[in-house]
């Protein structure tokens, strides 16, 4: 009875792996994969790079003073619009005592010599008139004469100068009014009232009172990577698009690339500039940042393909791409690209655009929902 009774516990175990088995075998024989395909189409492709940079004037001119002291007066502020010749400033001249006073010891130095120079003529033209001396030594004394006449006149501008900041005779080189050389906008005025200004010279600069630039006259300066210097060059059409207007793009013309780069966080760069286009009511204002897309090469109307769809051979490193041939199946073709945006590419030969492209995105078809017993 025992006996019996474990030979049928046994049979119901193996029954009952027996059933498990083929249940989990035909559940998996109903779940398959799937692949969903694709098919080329006609595109047109556009490879181009992006400059990172700023709108700037094309002509800027910093103004600056030819004589030291401090502003007195200021005639504009930023965001006038001036012509040459318009008042910028006054400059108040304020004298160094040191340089005061050694202009006009210099003053009297030089009248002191032009006195005894001029009693020194006098004596030798009473001689001259009487025939005791000749010419030539006549002439010698009547030029030391004026030379002497000469080295006053220019102590006493010197003591002027260094007074007043200028002289007669002088009104249109040293000036206290700093005027506009060119027309144009005030981009900047850096400096208020009060404040002391230095002269431009040969070994100073001098002090910035305001700059202006005329801005119907706009370029964009930025800088290009050396993997895409070379792939450049003066003519090539560009869009610019500003950050502060996203929605508009101004057209734009390289006209400049540097011959010679420079390392930024250890990658060489190149400056690059390129002429605006822009309308009158455009509202571009200088300094604004501004991206700049440099059209590379352009394809038309060509068989394109989602660079998704592509696979590599792993010894060649040739693409391809596997073409249904019947339903869920498939054969590999050898394809010929060419120009990329990163998205799409060109294909040049190996499929048509009726040829369906396997998706590498694998689909699981779900089971069917067993119906219910009644």
């Amino acid at each position: 009875m025992k006996k019996s009774t474990t030979v049928a516990i046994l049979v119901f175990i193996v029954v009952v792996f027996t059933a498990s088995l083929v249940y989990f075998w035909k559940k998996n024989q109903k779940s398959s994969v799937v692949y969903n395909t694709k098919q080329a189409t006609t595109e047109t492709i556009t490879l181009s790079t992006i400059a990172t940079g700023s709108v700037v004037p094309d002509e800027e001119v910093s103004i600056r003073p030819n004589i030291s002291g401090v502003i007195q007066e200021i005639y504009v502020e930023a965001g006038d619009f001036v012509k040459t010749g318009d008042k910028i400033a006054r400059i108040k001249v304020i004298p160094s005592i040191n340089n005061l006073q050694a202009s006009r010891n210099g003053v009297q130095s030089a009248k002191i010599d032009l006195e005894t120079q001029k009693k020194i003529y006098n004596r030798q033209k009473e001689l001259f008139d009487k025939g005791v001396i000749s010419a030539n030594e006549f002439d010698q004394s009547q030029n030391t004469y004026n030379q002497a006449k000469q080295a006053y006149d220019s102590a006493n501008e010197n003591y002027q100068i260094v007074k007043t900041g200028t002289a007669k005779g002088f009104n249109n080189i040293a000036q206290t009014i700093i005027k506009a050389t060119i027309s144009g906008q005030i981009l900047d005025v850096p400096l208020e009232e009060g404040v002391q200004v230095i002269q431009t010279n040969n070994f100073n600069e001098g002090t910035e009172v305001a700059s202006i630039a005329d801005v119907s006259k706009m370029i964009f300066k930025g800088k290009i990577d050396e993997s895409e210097v070379g792939k450049i060059k003066e003519g090539m059409p560009i869009k610019i698009t500003v950050g502060a207007m996203p929605d508009k793009e101004f057209d734009a013309t390289l006209n400049y690339i540097a011959p010679k780069g420079f390392t930024v966080n250890g990658a060489v760069q190149f400056d690059i500039e390129a002429k605006l286009s822009i309308p009158k009511d455009a509202g571009i204002r200088a300094g604004l940042s501004a991206n700049a897309s440099i059209i590379l090469d352009k394809v038309s109307d060509v068989l394109a393909l989602s660079e998704a769809l592509l696979q590599y051979d792993k010894e060649t490193k040739k693409p391809f791409v596997e073409i249904e041939t019947g339903e869920q199946q498939f054969e590999r073709r050898d394809v010929t690209l060419g120009i990329s945006d990163g998205i799409t590419v060109q294909i040049k030969s190996g499929i048509t655009k009726d040829d369906k492209v396997k998706e590498w995105n694998a689909i699981t078809v779900p089971e069917e929902p067993k119906e219910k017993k009644s």
